[in-house]
Formats: structure tokens, C-alpha cells, sequence
């Protein structure tokens, strides 16, 4: 009898506007990880911004436009995977309750939403992935998202994945799933006290004795890491992915390549 030949799921990666700008390389490893779990990648160059800042500035028109553009670009694949919590969840709750009362977009939205994942989660949940073995020697902690943790449920899927780097000590964070302080717009309409909770959330990170902070959304490791650098920290930022990935020894976020 001949072995059964399984189709390699076809995935959408959805790169976010900010890896997109700031952080190509957290794509990069996001691909790898993917092609190495046995998805069949591809990046929609029709993609846009999810609509998550209109949503929370109140331009409630502006994000179902950019919501439908969404749906219509991703839509064909099997699986939408995203390396943030933050537009995975925009995706995964915010479309269903915005075309919840909009017979042509409602039931497209909830299909979408229910292929849609962020991306340890998905190598964990949906894949059962284990990744090639990696080496980085040294220390890390680590930051639970907001979006990922509340909103998706992400929490122990990037500690297992961090568990195949050899040689990496993982020192738990005190508070973890406290905000950063980031929060999408909150920093930018609120600065004084986004500012004041970041500054906390620095110091525990540097107490851990941690050489690096891993986390899950570049919208917060670019918070705490422009705040660990304006203290003179020697502690330096990565995506969860790109230490899973192999892919420590390279500048870090905030850094010149």
C-alpha cells in the first residue's frame, strides 16, 4: 500500500505594518518557521494594515474598509497566520463584531477570523510543531503580550517552542502579564502614564538578570526596549520567533544592523 500524501496547508502570512517597517527580519523567521513545520507560505502582496488604529481611534469606517480588503485578500488560503496577538486579534474578534449586523460581510468574516492564528500558537496548536534544534548561550525572560494573552490565549505555546534552543536559561518575569505600556494608541494619547508603566516594566526586566527579552508583539518590544535603552541596559529585545528560528546572534530590536 502506498503512504497516504497529505497536502502541505496552504498559510497566508500576514506581516503586520510594523515587522513590515521596523522588523522584515521577524517575517523572515516566521517563514522559516512555517516552510520547517510543512506549510506551503506565501506573503499576499495585497495586504494591508488590519484596522486595528482606526478601530481604536474611533474611525469606526475607516477599519471596516481596511477590514474588508482584508477578508477579500485573505480569504483563499487555508490558514492566516500573523507573528503579533495584536492583529491576529483585530482579525479574530474585531471583524466578526464589526460585520455582525452586515448580511454580505458577516459570515466571511467569521470564516476568516476562524483561520486565523497567531504564529506559536499555531506551530503549537494546530501544527504540533517542534522545531529544529537551535543554540543561543545565555539568559532570557520573557513578556506575555496583552492581545496575545487575553484576547488568544497565548501562553505556554512560546514557552515550550523556547524550550528546543539549547543552551538558553529561561528566568521568569515578575508581573509578565502586566502591560508594557505600548497599548496601540493608548501610549500616544496617554504618554505620561504609558511612559511611567513602561519605566516599571524596564526595572523588572532588568532585576530578572536577563540577557535578553523575548515577547510576542514588536509594538511592545520596541516600547520596552527604547525604554531599557534610554536607561543604558545592557539587556537587548527579540520576537519570540527569532530567537525559535535561530536567529539571536544578529542586532537586536532597537539596534543598527
Amino acid at each position: 500500500m502506498e503512504a497516504e500524501t497529505r497536502t502541505p496547508p496552504r498559510v497566508a502570512l500576514f506581516v503586520t505594518c510594523l515587522v513590515n517597517v521596523m522588523r522584515p527580519a521577524i517575517a523572515e523567521a516566521s517563514r522559516d518557521l512555517l516552510i520547517q513545520a510543512g506549510c506551503e507560505v506565501s506573503v499576499p502582496l495585497a495586504q494591508t494594515c488590519c484596522g486595528q488604529p482606526a478601530f481604536n481611534s474611533g474611525d469606526a469606517d475607516g477599519g471596516r474598509a481596511m477590514a474588508r480588503h482584508q477578508i477579500a485578500a485573505l480569504e483563499g488560503y487555508d490558514y492566516v497566520v500573523a507573528p503579533s496577538g495584536s492583529c491576529a486579534g483585530t482579525i479574530r474578534h474585531e471583524y466578526p463584531e464589526t460585520f455582525r449586523h452586515d448580511p454580505q460581510w458577516a459570515a466571511r468574516a467569521e470564516a476568516l477570523a476562524a483561520r486565523t492564528h497567531e504564529i506559536t500558537s499555531f506551530l503549537v496548536d494546530v501544527m504540533g510543531f517542534t522545531p529544529a534544534a537551535t543554540r543561543f548561550e545565555g539568559s532570557a525572560t520573557y513578556h506575555d503580550t496583552c492581545s496575545g494573552l487575553r484576547e488568544l490565549g497565548v501562553h505556554d505555546q512560546p514557552r515550550r517552542l523556547m524550550r528546543s534552543v539549547e543552551g538558553l536559561s529561561l528566568v521568569p518575569l515578575p508581573d509578565a502579564n502586566v502591560c508594557c505600556g505600548f497599548g496601540g494608541t493608548f501610549c500616544v494619547k496617554y504618554p505620561a502614564i504609558a511612559n511611567a508603566i513602561v519605566d516599571e516594566k524596564a526595572r523588572t526586566i532588568e532585576a530578572t538578570g536577563a540577557d535578553i527579552l523575548l515577547g510576542g508583539d514588536l509594538g511592545c518590544l520596541m516600547n520596552m526596549s527604547g525604554k531599557l535603552q534610554r536607561r543604558g541596559s545592557r539587556v537587548r529585545a527579540f520576537h519570540t520567533v527569532e530567537a525559535i528560528a535561530g536567529r539571536l546572534a544578529g542586532a537586536a530590536i532597537g539596534e543598527k544592523a
